[in-house]
């Protein structure tokens, strides 16, 4: 398959996944609700997060956020974007895979951004007491995403060596 195609339609795939979960929950779940999905595991939460990663910034004023945050994933998915458009037809396939998930994450993410001024986040995990922040599909992708950079990194300094 063409790379690029192939980047189009994982980046679509990914920003298609997370409109419709955040719709979801926005529709049928209320702010703050706890819906235990494996208890002690896994919850379905609504939270909107009008910060970056981790709530970073959610006490900034809001035009300062916003425009900070808008303007850094612009930035992000300017060069991920050229990235993928400059990947050559014989190059990594965990590489396209991984920038792809980055850029389509991103894009859900800024999208929320843009149109609510919050990002809507859903997912809450706990291993053992500890509790991760909630989060949604676009994370989920950019993690994956940023997990396949380092591995294919990691593979290809060892073939290198």
């Amino acid at each position: 398959m063409n790379p690029r195609l192939r980047s189009a339609l994982i980046v679509l795939a990914v920003v298609a996944l997370d409109r419709a979960s955040k719709l979801y929950i926005r529709t049928h779940v209320s702010p703050w609700d706890v819906i235990p999905v494996l208890p002690g595991i896994v919850n379905l939460v609504h939270a909107e997060n009008p910060g970056a990663a981790f709530s970073m910034l959610a006490d900034a004023p809001p035009l300062i956020r916003g425009v900070f945050l808008i303007g850094v994933s612009l930035s992000l998915m300017a060069i991920i974007g050229s990235m993928l458009w400059r990947l050559p037809a014989k190059s990594s396939l965990p590489l396209s895979i991984a920038l792809a998930l980055v850029f389509g994450g991103a894009l859900g993410n800024l999208w929320d951004r843009v149109s609510r001024g919050t990002v809507t986040d859903f997912a809450q995990v706990y291993i053992g007491s500890y509790e991760f922040p909630s989060f949604n599909v676009a994370d989920s992708a950019i993690t994956l995403g940023a997990v396949l950079l380092a591995v294919d990194l990691l593979r290809n300094r060892r073939k290198a060596s």
